[in-house]
């Protein structure tokens, strides 16, 4: 046993000791540790220094209260900046070392210059390196700013998980109050969630000896039993950082140390504060050193850690909690003189350690100063949401008001501090009902700094402002706190002001002699404590950086073999089988051109664009004139960006006047969502032009090939499939078994081809139907592979595969609309400058290889006769089962103008010839098209 840690049990396993190193020196702690109450059983006070002048620090708090105590923290060979000492849990071979200090927090090489602090008062830089030029003092100053390092070599595997989640009733806070309020919400059959940031739920609850005839630990686990069998949920190490918009709710779920907390964007129905109250420092001089502590952190010590803070104490407060706190050291075996501060100005003694406490002429010999200015209840949450406050003179601290929609305060973090009346309180807004007011045992003398005091007295103990920082930033006329906490940094500091920002504003309200409560409080923002940048960021790889798609009709493709694959952003059939990949392809591509081929084509785009200037808004987004397509017709296009650039070719369907399906590429829809969204944005009125993508929605299953009009056929869907009445490029709607169907005879292959849509949860029963009506006339199902070769087969390109990002719609041989499209359209200004009418831009062609010869290298560069310069490359390139010899697409310079051309391909050092031709190598008159 250590000189500090009690016989009381707390809450650690002493079984179970950890070993690890604070500023080069071994210590030893237990399980359930913190780095600051293991230092502290270790007798070890000063912990850190101060920002400005490098004052020695030791803990104030017990928790996110304390601003002292900030190290950086090694272990297993990964470091991890700024960790708050009172948080982090002690782990083994955990090596700490204090931020701001060299070579040691307990010998700073820099503390000499609190030796200048009377010429380095709030607002110092501002004034002192104006002259003769900022930017000479800048280098160094930046050197000396901020607290710790962060290392250039980021942690590996230090990733964080995302959680969207929702709950009818969350609770924030574990203590006596959230417990008993989760417990009633949870048997009244809603649905709870209990968040606190504590390993262990309980808050104040372990200083206390008995609750409800009960010890802490039987009640808290009796409340946490009863909560988790009516159904709730508790999260433990959770910290609710943040209320955003709409109710957010940002919840930092925490694991072992060194790991990143999980992420749960949290959005409850109603959102209950339970999270407490922050004992208040007391104002006098020296009271920075360290051993002088918060009474609440000295009993959360105890009652949490076993560890006594001091042996001979004494305790300054001006409120009637500290009774109780007196009652728990005497008990621990420590020495208690009860200081009142308003009887008289105090000071500390001593310098790295507490020598006493002097008050007039006495002095009193003291190894600790516990200090309690009053209780602050914690109502950032409660702004952060909108909240107001209001100001409660009994209580000397600023209380939920007005209250944002959906939340309430309860326990402590409303003010009421009695723990009676807090869980009558607790109940009530649990079980759905009103709250009966009791009467409140909570009583203070109110004790705010006193401008004029002499010594240096301590406010922001990070930040090293004092009430005369204060004082001098009213005499300079700062006096908004919003000023004030800029002009002398109160409340900047890691703890966001926790500790220091009730003192400033009273001493501000004090030196302009108005009350506290219209000098007003300074706005709190999320996060409520710091957070890692890594939760925000999660993953940042494999699926949870693009995640991958999936089909409706996944476990159709599985169940007949299919290899998936990613394409496109979709996990789809790449073929179909077993055995060889370049066989079962070819035969998939002949099954198609000889019967018909049914492929899954959910992954093509349906975003729907309605309303009464949807005409116009279409016409406007594509390249093409979509004004003159007619109902039931659909139109083949390209969309450019502003600078004339092919983005993305598909078609649009036209289905009433004012109704249109855009059907783009597969792995463009998330792009082309975003490009429509953001015309209809700019220059349009939002409220005539709707956008809805029903990519997902909708399944799409495709038969092409000659036989594809007799297997559609075969399906009740009471069409006229003749060439007459549902020819090419329209499209039809129907239902099968009150289920709406949409049919497009449009083709990708260059055979006849009709796409069925249906919604996503019939997609299966029309697949085995389609399947099962293609095998009497020998169709199979086809992959992508084969979907590919039967495309380049034609001529028809993908775009971003056969574009670069300087295709323009005339280098694709598609003229007319650059010509004659007389309405203004997305790019059009670009397609006629001069840039766009070069002569050499490279164009679609098609590349033949002699007989026997084999296929193009994808890639592969054309090149001059001297091998210098590259005129384009191959972009697409197959061994052609239809036609029996390679096929390959490319863009060349001057390439329209180059047909007949014998060319010289270059690859990895291998020179090859081709002929320049058309692109389309299949069925060029389009007879099987439109058959």
């Amino acid at each position: 046993m250590t000189s500090h840690r009690t016989d009381r049990a707390g809450l650690i396993d002493r079984t179970q000791p950890r070993n690890f190193t604070f500023d080069g020196k071994a210590y030893r702690g237990f399980e359930g540790d913190t780095l600051a109450s293991a230092l502290l059983a270790n007798g070890v006070r000063v912990m850190g220094r101060s920002f400005k002048y490098h004052r020695p620090r030791g803990p104030w708090g017990a928790w996110v209260d304390d601003p002292n105590a900030i190290m950086t923290v090694t272990l297993d060979g990964r470091s991890f900046p700024n960790c708050p000492a009172a948080t982090t849990p002690l782990v083994e071979d955990m090596q700490a070392r204090a931020v701001n200090a060299w070579p040691s927090a307990a010998f700073d090489i820099k503390a000499g210059l609190d030796l200048f602090h009377r010429w380095l008062g709030a607002g110092f830089y501002y004034k002192t390196f104006m002259w003769p030029d900022w930017h000479l003092f800048e280098p160094m100053i930046r050197k000396m700013a901020g607290l710790g390092d962060i290392s250039r070599d980021a942690p590996k595997n230090y990733t964080a998980d995302q959680v969207h989640d929702h709950c009818e009733v969350l609770v924030i806070g574990g203590g006596a109050a959230g417990l008993a309020c989760a417990r009633a919400a949870a048997e009244a059959g809603r649905g709870v969630v209990l968040v606190d940031d504590h390993p262990i739920f309980g808050g104040g609850l372990h200083q206390s000896v008995q609750i409800e005839d009960r010890t802490p630990s039987e009640w808290i686990a009796d409340q946490l039993a009863a909560i988790m069998g009516a159904g709730g949920r508790v999260l433990p190490t959770t910290t609710a950082f943040g209320v955003y918009d709409h109710g957010l709710v940002g919840l930092a779920e925490y694991g072992a140390f060194g790991t990143a907390p999980h992420l749960h964007r949290m959005r409850a129905d109603r959102i209950v504060l339970a999270t407490g109250a922050l004992d208040r420092p007391v104002t006098f001089a020296g009271n920075d050193r360290p051993g002088v502590m918060a009474v609440d952190a000295a009993c959360e010590y105890l009652a949490r850690y076993g560890v006594l803070v001091g042996r001979r104490i004494a305790l300054a407060s001006n409120n009637s909690l500290a009774d109780a706190a007196e009652a728990m050291l005497t008990q621990a075996g420590a020495k208690i003189t009860r200081i009142s501060p308003q009887d008289g100005a105090i000071r500390a003694l001593g310098g790295k350690q507490l020598k006493g406490l002097a008050q007039g002429l006495r002095r009193h010999e003291v190894d600790t100063v516990l200090a309690s200015g009053g209780l602050t209840p914690l109502v950032h949450l409660w702004r952060h949401a909108g909240g107001k406050l209001d100001w409660c003179a009994a209580r000397q601290a600023f209380l939920p008001g007005a209250a944002p929609d959906g939340m309430v305060a309860i326990g402590a973090a409303n003010g009421t501090f009695d723990l009676d009346q807090a869980l009558s309180e607790a109940r009530a807004i649990g079980a759905g009902n009103a709250s009966d007011a009791a009467a409140r045992t909570y009583s203070l003398t109110p004790l705010w700094p006193e401008p004029g005091d002499k010594g240096r007295q301590w406010i922001d103990f990070q930040h090293d402002v004092t009430l005369k920082d204060v004082e001098l930033a009213a005499r300079e006329n700062y006096v908004s706190v919003e000023h004030l906490k800029r002009y002398t940094t109160l409340g900047m500091a890691s703890d966001q002001g926790k500790t220091s920002n009730m003192a400033g504003l009273a001493a501000m309200a004090a030196i302009q002699d108005r009350p506290l409560p219209e000098v007003g409080t300074t706005t709190f923002r999320p996060p409520f404590v710091p957070v890692p940048f890594e939760m925000y960021h999660g993953h940042h790889g494999k699926q949870l950086w693009h995640p991958l798609k999936r089909l409706a009709l996944e476990p159709q493709h599985r169940a007949a073999g299919a290899a998936l694959g990613e394409y496109g952003g979709w996990l789809r059939p790449g073929w179909y089988g077993t055995g060889n990949r370049g066989d079962l392809i070819r035969r998939e591509v002949l099954s198609a051109r000889n019967a018909a081929g049914i492929f899954d084509a959910s992954p093509l785009g349906k975003i729907e664009v309605m309303g009464p200037d949807a005409e116009d808004f279409v016409n406007f987004i594509y390249y093409n004139t979509i004004r003159t397509l007619k109902p039931g017709n659909i139109r083949y296009g390209f969309m450019l960006t502003e600078g004339g650039i092919v983005m993305d070719d598909g078609v649009i369907a036209r289905l009433t006047e004012n109704r249109f399906v855009i059907s783009c590429s597969s792995g463009h829809v998330d792009s082309v969502r975003e490009h429509l969204e953001a015309w209809r944005q700019d220059g349009n009125n939002p409220d005539r032009i709707f956008i809805h993508d029903l990519t997902q929605q909708w399944s799409t299953v495709t038969i092409t090939g000659p036989k594809a009009r007799d297997i559609l056929a075969k399906l009740p869907l009471g069409l006229d499939l003749s060439a007459q009445a549902f020819p090419h490029m329209t499209v039809q709607e129907t239902q099968r078994e009150e289920t709406p169907i949409r049919i497009a005879r449009v083709s990708f292959t260059g055979d006849i081809s009709y796409e069925i849509s249906i919604r996503s949860s019939r997609a299966s029963d029309l697949w085995d139907k389609v399947v099962a009506a293609g095998e009497p006339h020998g169709a199979t199902p086809i992959g992508i592979e084969a979907l590919s070769i039967l495309r380049a087969e034609k001529g028809y390109i993908m775009v971003g595969k056969d574009t670069d990002g300087e295709t323009m719609p005339h280098d694709l041989g598609i003229t007319i609309p650059r010509l004659k499209k007389k309405p203004a359209y997305i790019g059009d200004r670009s397609l006629h400058s001069d840039k766009a009418n070069l002569p050499d831009r490279k164009a679609l062609v098609g590349l033949a290889v002699g007989d026997g010869d084999k296929v193009l290298p994808t890639g592969a560069h054309i090149v001059d006769g001297t091998l210098s310069r590259s005129l384009g490359y191959v972009t697409s390139s197959y061994d052609s089962p239809t036609l029996g010899h390679p096929v390959a697409l490319g863009l060349l310079e001057n390439g329209s103008a180059r047909t007949g051309e014998i060319v010289s391909v270059w690859h990895m050092g291998e020179t090859r010839q081709a002929t320049v031709c058309a692109a389309c190598f299949f069925d060029p008159e389009g007879e099987r098209l439109h058959a």
